[in-house]
């Protein structure tokens, strides 16, 4: 029928207003009627049912949102197992969007409205650090998620398959290996391996031998994982892929298993341990007179913290004589590579520690033993980079470019101490890595390569696996073969640099929060950005250079009183304000 005869129907009469009544209704959202060229129609059975089950999903909708957004407004814990499954996507999709895995474009509408209609956001979009703070109250985010961690080798841990892996090299550990009966046997030696207290992962010890003729020669024996982790083998390429630990505030993401990293890879005291062991020769300046590797077995003595050492060292009892020469030969060392050029920059350094969930300050101040280890491992690297300099060997070479130093006048004008290194950093470019030795300027090296950490650094293993195969007479992978080797490393590497800058940072807000109406006294060390103010500080009492906003014209070394403004580790904020002190 016509719209006139429907209007007739349905009204009684065709009056022009109940034909316009019925024209809205039929083009309306009504179910029943069609009209389609000008006839009326009832709508078939089937499209009638169709329209049901439309308009049942729409209120299922509906309902689904509702519940949505009463959750997120509630802002109370969410048990996932006694929510729908939408609802446990939904919220997978929010943490992908706090942990910056996922654009808010990804979002569908839904979402995006009840984000809006919470007011997590601005004009410019979502604010993804409010999205981690309703995630934390519905106890669906650990507020010391590190973003940077989210998808990265470090995440999901070993997997079982690497763990059964190490379980059989635990298991093959005792028995004989391919080398062993090559090894030079230095279990006699007084060898002594010095770390922090909590250190299990011990890379190095040191020991020291008597010439026939008069004079010493330093023995620096570094851990063998190559021993039981063959070249390209699975617990191989799962470091190469880490490429190292990562020491974070609430512990250590290891490069290797810890059962073997802790196990038969350290120099336990009291063990036979494999290792590579590098042996120098001063002449009398500090200078290497000789050197050689040895691949080896070592038994060391004793294990000693550094504060231990620093009291043998101040000590020197007579049954410790040969720690006391150690410091001393190295000490000449040092001094031999500041005549080089080197720089000596030691301070106090202070790291937020997490225990418990509670954050800590921990301080490092330097000492006799941490110099003397850290300049007896120096010493294996600039050995290390020179025989293969000599022999043709390719290995991860560090160096650093040459820096414009302020003039002697100026520097000398400054306060010795932080504000003095900070005048010198400024001026230092980044260390390069190549396949060909270059000098190193900080360090005052000709050529240098890290080489004494290969359970926590997969470079260090590589500079063991090259110069082994030179001692064997076999062939090592030329530059062009290394090169490759060097960059997948690399970039992993800085993934975890990347990785442990964001837990630094998260870990210092987290301290400030708790901190934040204390006050510290601090030194100018000099301006990050001077149009906005911003300065670098220093915080001798937390041992600390912190970036503040600072007054105006600051000169370097000026005492300034140190302030929390604003801190909000879930949005990774931190502003310090600095004031005249």
């Amino acid at each position: 029928m016509g719209l006139a005869a429907f209007t007739d129907l349905v009204c009684g009469d065709q009056q022009p207003r109940h034909l316009a009544a019925c024209w809205l209704a039929l083009v309306g959202p009504q179910p029943w009627f069609r009209l389609r060229q000008g006839q009326v129609s009832p709508r078939p059975l089937d499209d009638l049912r169709a329209l049901r089950r439309d308009r049942r999903r729409q209120r299922l909708q509906e309902e689904r949102e509702q519940h949505w957004l009463a959750l997120l407004k509630a802002r109370r814990p969410v048990t996932l197992e006694a929510q729908p499954p939408e609802v446990r996507q939904r919220l997978e999709l929010l943490k992908q969007l706090a942990a910056g895995s996922l654009s808010e474009a990804a979002l569908e509408s839904g979402m995006r409205s009840s984000l809006t209609a919470l007011h997590l956001g601005t004009e410019s979009g979502i604010d993804r650090g409010q999205v981690r703070h309703l995630l934390v109250d519905l106890q669906q985010w650990d507020p010391h998620q590190l973003v940077s961690l989210v998808g990265s080798p470090w995440t999901t841990g070993f997997s079982d398959e690497l763990q059964r892996e190490a379980q059989r090299l635990l298991a093959l550990s005792d028995g004989p290996r391919p080398g062993d009966a090559e090894r030079l046997d230095l279990t006699a030696q007084r060898c002594v391996t010095i770390d922090d207290d909590g250190t299990c992962d011990i890379d190095d010890g040191l020991a020291l031998e008597a010439k026939p003729g008069g004079g010493w020669r330093l023995w620096i024996h570094v851990a063998d994982p190559g021993r039981l982790v063959e070249p390209d083998s699975p617990l191989d390429l799962e470091a190469r892929r880490r490429g190292s630990s990562l020491y974070l505030a609430r512990g250590i993401l290891p490069m290797f298993p810890e059962p073997l990293s802790t196990g038969p890879l350290s120099l336990r005291a009291g063990v036979r341990c494999a290792a590579w062991s590098t042996w120098v020769e001063l002449d009398g300046q500090g200078a290497i007179s000789a050197c050689g590797l040895e691949r080896s077995w070592v038994q060391p003595t004793y294990r000693l913290s550094y504060a231990d050492a620093d009291d043998l060292i101040e000590l020197a009892p007579p049954q410790e004589a040969d720690l006391v020469t150690l410091e001393q030969l190295l000490q000449r060392r040092r001094r031999w590579r500041l005549a080089q050029g080197a720089l000596q920059m030691d301070l106090a350094e202070g790291r937020i520690r997490c225990t418990d969930g509670i954050p800590s300050l921990e301080i490092t101040e330097p000492g006799p033993a941490r110099a003397m280890v850290a300049e007896a491992m120096i010493l294996a690297g600039s050995a290390a980079a020179q025989l293969a300099s000599e022999h043709g060997v390719a290995l991860p070479f560090r160096s650093q470019l040459p820096a414009d130093l302020p003039p002697k006048a100026e520097l000398d004008a400054l306060a010795d101490g932080p504000v003095r290194f900070a005048a010198i950093k400024r001026c230092l470019s980044r260390g390069l890595m190549g396949t060909s030795p270059a000098p190193h300027f900080s360090l005052g090296l000709p050529a240098y390569v890290q080489a004494t950490s290969p359970i926590r650094r997969y470079g260090d293993l590589l500079v063991q696996r090259q110069l082994g195969a030179w001692r064997r007479g076999e062939q090592p992978l030329d530059a062009a073969a290394l090169q490759p080797l060097l960059e997948q490393v690399d970039a992993a590497v800085r993934e975890g640099v990347a990785i442990s800058r964001e837990d630094n940072r998260h870990w210092q807000q987290v301290w400030f929060e708790a901190h934040r109406n204390g006050q510290w006294r601090a030194q100018f060390l000099r301006w990050l950005r001077p149009q906005d103010r911003l300065g670098l500080v220093r915080v001798d009492e937390l041992a600390m250079d912190l970036a503040a906003e600072c007054p105006p014209r600051m000169e370097p070394g000026t005492a300034l009183l140190l302030r929390v403004q604003q801190v909000d580790s879930l949005r990774d904020q931190l502003r310090l304000v600095a004031s005249a002190g």
